[in-house]
């Protein structure tokens, strides 16, 4: 994705709140009632921020009624812009020991 792209990804409103809250995984009903987002509105940021590569389905746990819930996190750890004499948008990816861990961490949830 271009460098423009991205920053128009990120100038929506809600999609940096969004990345912000994914630094754990949380359900599209989660960051819809912690961000005070309409639901509606938050599944289309979500799917922005997917197709940007920016957030990610991380998991899909069973809640507590019993059915498959879809919860994501940000696959990005930081965001550097720059102006000075091109635009340039560089990303900084979660660490490999980050996901790691939570492919640890998913492994033990399934098993309990």
């Amino acid at each position: 994705m271009s460098g423009d792209d991205l920053i128009e990804v990120l100038g929506n409103k809600y999609n940096t709140d969004i990345l912000t809250a994914t630094a754990e995984a949380k359900s599209a009903q989660d960051l819809s009632d912690e961000l005070d987002v309409p639901i509606a509105t938050c599944y289309r940021r979500i799917d922005e921020l997917e197709d940007a590569e920016l957030i990610e389905l991380h998991d899909r746990p069973l809640s507590a009624e019993h059915r498959r819930v879809k919860v994501y996190r940000r696959t990005v750890d930081g965001v550097a812009v720059d102006f000075r004499e091109e635009l340039t948008v560089e990303l900084e990816e979660r660490s490999v020991v980050k996901n790691r861990l939570d492919e640890v961490w998913r492994d033990l949830s399934a098993t309990q």
